[in-house]
């Protein structure tokens, strides 16, 4: 890079009855202090920095869930070129450059942490292997995430310690090794369990490296072994770390119990005041316009409504389309607002707003004293808004959010092992898996025999495995969760899939927007050609 990368001074101290990620504010320190074993665990505990510029964050989702095929632009924000790819998607785009420029930051820090580890003065082994492992891991998940967004980029994999002026893209089958390799070591001396939430585990570093063999998998870097390999790691998550899916799909982003039997890896986020992280936003950008409408006002528990991102017909009408059977659609959205302030028709608690998800008659619509709203009605400023992030113990409304960002969770490790499975021709095998996964989704009935109904109806056959199917069961499970355009970029369907589904983004969709754009100002800095992507 052209100018040297800080090293980040930790950010935020947290410590709940959640046993958050604990960090340290440490101000005014030299680079010397970087050799000590303070510093050493300050560096340590920097490593994970990054993640809260990504997850969570405007930057993250505008750049992760929008201009796909299940989400599109809502009425409002800067960034709805993101979503429809028009010409304003450049090099110049602000989101690229904060997600490069951060996590090359971050690399930064856990490169401090790998290069100097052997000689701090008092370091005990046990704590430089863990603190390696956690900094490996953290490296290996930037190095991962740039690369499936850029392609080719620089591989950084020591410290940066003097101005330089060369910065080169580094190929895809160079990145695709290091992350591997970064992970390997980190899944050997990081523990089981964490002694605070929010550090890497084990069972992170290996669901991450099934992520990782699934990508390379499909891609040209391919190796023979990919697809087992993925399988591999999803299933030793799955059977060896003591995980297990909720009963209830509606409580695995409950807030509060993030922390669950379900989560592999979160990152964190405080509520404190003093260390609160402006960018933690996700609790605003799926909600529909509710504030203006007859009998609410905007409050806490509703949410601040910002309608960045909008739900496409294809989310809503195909991907949910069994609500008889399936109840993620009404675990994961609002669809009913209650009276928050009284109208000439609406007390307090009345039904202010009701989208059913089916169309109705004008003569239905009129005959409520509600707000009825079928789908034929839904507009940039009203629709069915995801909950999943939904934040009520903020402070107040202008606020940002203060809830953990589940990364990785277990429904995902058995969609990994299933996939893999089926591109290795055992069918059969991935529908096991995938009916796990929509078991678990089945309506509870009032008696045993309806509720077996309900798995019977869900359940999946060998015949059913296609890459198709598995990106719609993606879509139905994680939706929201910062994983779909990866999803379609990884599986070579991102055009075709928002041609058919995306309405905005569909006309001007090129096949170069299967990467993003390198920063301008990174191209500026470097004093030899850094190349950009084709087409931008």
């Amino acid at each position: 890079m052209k100018y040297i990368v800080p090293i980040m001074l930790l950010a935020f101290t947290v410590s709940s009855c959640n046993k958050m990620l604990d960090e340290k504010v440490v101000t005014n320190v030299t680079d010397d202090f970087y050799n000590t074993k303070a510093g050493f665990q300050t560096a340590v505990t920097g490593s994970y920095v990054a993640m809260r510029n990504f997850y969570s964050t405007e930057r993250g989702m505008t750049l992760t869930e929008t201009g796909t095929d299940i989400y599109t632009n809502g009425s409002d924000g800067n960034y709805k070129f993101t979503s429809q790819y028009t010409s304003q998607l450049d090099a110049r785009y602000d989101h690229v450059r904060e997600v490069w420029n951060s996590f090359y930051q971050t690399i930064n820090t856990c490169n401090v942490v790998v290069d100097r580890a052997n000689n701090i003065p008092g370091l005990d082994d046990a704590t430089k292997k863990a603190g390696v492992a956690e900094a490996l891991f953290c490296r290996a998940h930037y190095h991962f995430i740039l690369m499936e967004m850029f392609g080719a980029i620089p591989l950084q994999l020591h410290e940066n310690t003097k101005i330089v002026t060369e910065s080169h893209r580094d190929s895809v089958s160079a990145i695709y090794d290091a992350v591997i390799a970064d992970l390997l070591a980190a899944d050997k001396d990081l523990p089981a369990a964490a002694a605070n939430w929010g550090r890497a585990t084990k069972a992170a570093a290996e669901h991450l490296l099934a992520r990782v063999y699934l990508t390379r998998a499909s891609s040209p870097q391919a190796k023979p072994t990919d697809y087992a390999d993925a399988a591999k790691y999803a299933d030793q998550v799955i059977k060896n770390f003591g995980f297990r899916l909720l009963d209830d799909p509606g409580q695995v982003w409950a807030q509060g119990k993030e922390n669950n039997s379900e989560t592999v890896f979160a990152a964190q986020y405080t509520a404190d005041p003093l260390y609160g992280y402006p960018d933690n936003n996700a609790c605003r950008f799926f909600l529909m316009q509710y504030d203006v409408l007859a009998g609410m006002k905007r409050d806490l528990p509703n949410g601040t409504p910002w309608k960045r991102f909008r739900p496409t017909k294809f989310l809503i009408d195909t991907l949910y389309k069994d609500r008889v059977h399936d109840v993620r659609y009404e675990k994961f959205f609002t669809t009913v607002w209650y009276a928050n302030t009284a109208t000439a028709k609406l007390n307090v608690g009345d039904t202010a707003v009701y989208l059913p998800g089916y169309d109705v008659s004008k003569a239905e619509i009129e005959s409520k004293k509600y707000m009825l709203v079928p789908p034929r009605l839904y507009t940039e400023r009203l629709y069915p808004s995801l909950n999943k992030f939904a934040d009520s113990l903020r402070p107040d409304n202008q606020a940002s959010g203060v809830r953990p960002f589940i990364a990785f969770r277990l429904a995902e490790a058995y969609l990994i092992e299933a996939e893999a499975k089926m591109m290795q021709g055992d069918n059969q095998g991935a529908a096991d898996l995938v009916n796990i996964v929509r078991w678990r989704a089945a309506r509870v009935g009032t008696t045993p025999a309806e509720t077996q109904a309900n798995r019977d109806a869900l359940t999946v056959k060998a015949s059913d495995m296609t890459i198709d199917f598995l990106l719609d069961e993606r879509g139905r499970e994680l939706v929201g969760e910062q994983m779909r355009w990866f999803d379609l970029t990884r599986t070579h369907k991102l055009l075709e899939r928002v041609k058919l589904h995306n309405t905005e983004g569909g006309p001007n969709i090129q096949p170069k927007h299967v990467l993003r754009p390198i920063p301008q100002d990174q191209i500026d800095r470097s004093s030899n050609p850094f190349p950009q992507n084709p087409g931008y």
